[in-house]
């Protein structure tokens, strides 16, 4: 029977992410990287890798606070920053989420407003990759990624995904290995959309809890050996699952209808990466 066995080799992996990141960004002849700094984890083991793999001057951070933003994260950004000597950029984007709530919307939903705040970071950074001739890259994980939980052309508009094969609890493994301030890796991980709010708390598990259900998934187990091996509720396995498949329209370009002999995006493959 498989075992739910999420740990990484921390070492090997930062090497596998180095290079990826070093020979994407020569080989697209771009200048650097932009990214988008949010005083989290993910946000933070980004932005180290891509420091160390392209050098101090061919990275910048940007970070975006507005009125919901957590001091916390005020706080980890700058300690982030500090330890490391990483280049960052601050724009408060409060201002602009107000002009959009005060000239389109009567009484817009807190989704609304969060995805909207979203998808302004995703301007702004693109608008700096343009000016310094740059790609943006993202900050997402595999656990995030597979259930959706992030904003379509918002924190998921980027040009490449380092991070995105590696389920939560192994971006706390390579946060050690890559020694990231202890208060940035214990603090509960928040995408800061509105006050009070928490990861765990509006995916009704801990990340450990989903990482183990998607392992199961992802190793092809029916919802009843999950159960067995995790010891999870069937219920929560399958509103996972559910999950997954609600938001397959997130990770694929935009659909197109076949016409001709190859078609982008359906069969008309290429490789992923040269060098």
């Amino acid at each position: 029977m498989i075992k739910i066995n999420l740990l990484i080799n921390p070492e090997e992996t930062t090497t596998v992410i180095l290079d990826f990141i070093k020979t994407y960004v020569q080989n697209s002849g771009c200048n650097g990287v932009v990214l988008g700094l949010s005083g989290g984890i993910d946000s933070s083991v980004a932005a180290l890798l891509c420091k160390k793999a392209l050098g101090d001057k061919k990275v910048l951070c940007l970070f975006m606070p507005d009125d919901s933003t957590p001091e916390l994260d005020i706080k980890h950004q700058e300690l982030f920053t500090d330890k490391f000597g990483i280049n960052c950029k601050i724009i408060e984007i409060d201002s602009i989420v107000q002009q959009i709530k005060k000239n389109y919307f009567e009484s817009p939903g807190k989704m609304t407003i969060s995805n909207i705040k979203a998808r302004i970071r995703m301007t702004l950074v693109y608008a700096h990759a343009n000016e310094m001739n740059s790609l943006v890259c993202g900050t997402s994980n595999k656990s995030e990624i597979l259930i959706g939980y992030y904003t379509k052309y918002g924190d998921g508009g980027v040009d490449f995904q380092p991070m995105g094969d590696l389920y939560k609890t192994q971006i706390y493994q390579l946060a050690k290995h890559l020694k990231i301030p202890k208060p940035i890796i214990s603090k509960p991980p928040s995408a800061g959309l509105w006050d009070g709010q928490t990861d765990e708390k509006e995916l009704g598990m801990s990340y450990e809890k989903l990482d183990k259900i998607l392992y199961g998934l992802e190793n092809k187990l029916d919802y009843k050996k999950i159960q067995k091996i995790t010891d999870i509720n069937i219920s929560d396995i399958k509103r996972i699952c559910k999950m997954r498949k609600k938001t397959q329209h997130k990770r694929r370009t935009p659909i197109i209808p076949k016409i001709g002999i190859r078609t982008p995006g359906l069969d008309w493959r290429s490789p992923v990466q040269e060098g």
